[in-house]
C-alpha cells in the first residue's frame, strides 16, 4: 500500500515529538511506492545506525515491523529474538520503543 504524503506528515510528527529532548534521534526514510518506512537513528555526529522497517497496512496503528539484522545486512520481518520485541504493537512509536532496547541506546 502506498504511503500518501499525510501518512508521511502524520509519522514525522509522531518521530519528531518521540525524539524530543533526547540526544540520539530517529530519522525517518519512505520508499512511498511500496509503502516502506525506515527507521534510522542519528548514533552520534558521524553515523547513522539502521534499526527497523516498517510497512504500511492501511492504518497508523498497523504497521508491519521489521528488524534490521547486523548479521546478515537485512530487515527480518520473521525474528522475534531480540530484547524490546514486546514493544512492537503496530505502532511507530512501539517500532522506536524497540529499537531503542534492541539497539540500547
Amino acid at each position: 500500500m502506498k504511503i500518501t504524503e499525510d501518512i508521511k506528515n502524520k509519522v514525522n510528527d509522531i518521530v519528531d515529538a518521540y525524539n524530543n529532548g533526547r540526544e540520539k534521534k530517529y530519522v525517518p526514510r519512505f520508499q512511498v511506492t511500496k509503502g516502506f518506512l525506515f527507521l534510522d537513528r542519528d548514533d552520534d555526529a558521524w553515523e547513522v545506525s539502521k534499526i527497523c522497517r516498517l510497512k504500511y497496512k492501511g492504518k497508523m496503528d498497523n504497521w508491519e515491523f521489521a528488524i534490521y539484522m547486523y548479521s546478515s545486512s537485512s530487515y527480518s520481518p520473521d525474528e522475534c529474538f531480540f530484547p524490546g520485541i514486546e514493544f512492537v504493537d503496530g505502532t511507530v512509536v512501539g517500532a522506536m520503543k524497540a529499537g531503542d532496547e534492541a539497539y540500547y541506546i
